[in-house]
């Protein structure tokens, strides 16, 4: 199958070289020369622009930063320009409105098969091929999209109709940027508590205390499996992304009217600790800022 892929980031490199290594043709573009470079070393085609990229593939696949950016680019460059029978999947995390009018500009051409699917794991899981895809559409555009996706995921799962992908993903990471400062105060905690940390991990990993952030995200150095905590919170997941996935989470909220006072607490702390210059740390690292505020 010959596959365009747009954005070639920390997620997008990992996920296009999966499709190589699944014996797809790749033609790939991205705005830097060097993401451009590593996707050719890695056996994709490069490509000038976007245009150029879609032409004569069978399905288009984006990981772009924001829902302004992904609505140009499907509008401008590939709804229209790509082959009419090519399935679309936006694999981009993004607001639920633009990903249903991004949907509906293509549904316009009548034979596009489109799905969001924007994805969790980080960029291991990118790397690993063992990411989980979130994906909206329709059931015969899911099926079309599973058919590429299933080689860059672990899991692949139909959340519903436009948008729903969306919806899925920023529910769950609220979840997960709330449980993550729970687990990092109750560290903390414990530790001021004269619990060793190893102890504590171990009582709570098997306890009513247990959650993901704990057992395979651990944001403390040397407890639990390997996680960014062991290599000074570098790499895994941005706090910059974390924090952007909350926004999303609380603008839906709002337009939904739903009660999210723990995620909008979440978000809160991970703007505070983004304005320290911590974008770029894991999200796991806003232990160091909760150690800090209470030694203050």
């Amino acid at each position: 199958m010959k596959i365009a892929f747009i954005g070639l980031g920390n997620m997008g490199g990992g996920m296009a070289a999966n499709l190589v290594k699944a014996g797809h043709q790749v033609n790939a573009f991205d705005l830097s020369a060097d993401a451009l470079a590593r996707a050719k070393d890695q056996g994709c085609t490069p490509c000038t622009t976007v245009r150029e990229a879609v032409q004569g593939v069978d399905a288009v696949v984006s990981m772009l930063p924001n829902g302004k950016i992904v609505q140009k680019v499907y509008e401008d460059d590939v709804i229209g320009h790509a082959p009419r029978a090519a399935t679309l999947i936006d694999c981009s995390t993004i607001d639920v409105d633009t990903a249903r009018n991004v949907m509906k500009s293509a549904a316009k051409y009548g034979s596009y098969e489109m799905v969001d699917a924007p994805v969790s794991g980080g960029i291991a899981a990118a790397n690993a091929g063992t990411l989980t895809f979130m994906v909206g559409g329709t059931p015969s555009a899911f099926m079309h999209a599973e058919t590429i996706l299933k080689h860059m995921g672990k899991a692949v799962i139909h959340a519903g109709g436009s948008g729903a992908g969306q919806a899925a993903k920023i529910c769950n990471n609220m979840i997960l940027g709330a449980t993550m400062v729970a687990t990092c105060e109750a560290f903390v905690m414990a530790k001021k508590l004269g619990l060793d940390p190893q102890t504590f991990y171990d009582i709570s990993s098997k306890a009513s205390g247990q959650s993901w952030s704990m057992t395979s995200y651990c944001p403390l150095p040397g407890v639990g499996p390997q996680s960014p905590a062991d290599n000074d919170y570098q790499g895994g997941f941005a706090t910059n992304l974390m924090l952007k996935d909350l926004l999303l989470a609380m603008e839906a909220a709002e337009q939904a009217n739903a009660a999210v006072p723990m995620g909008a607490r979440a978000a809160e702390l991970y703007q505070e600790f983004a304005n320290l210059g911590q974008g770029n740390v894991d999200f796991s690292g806003i232990i160091r800022m909760l150690e800090a505020s209470g030694e203050a």
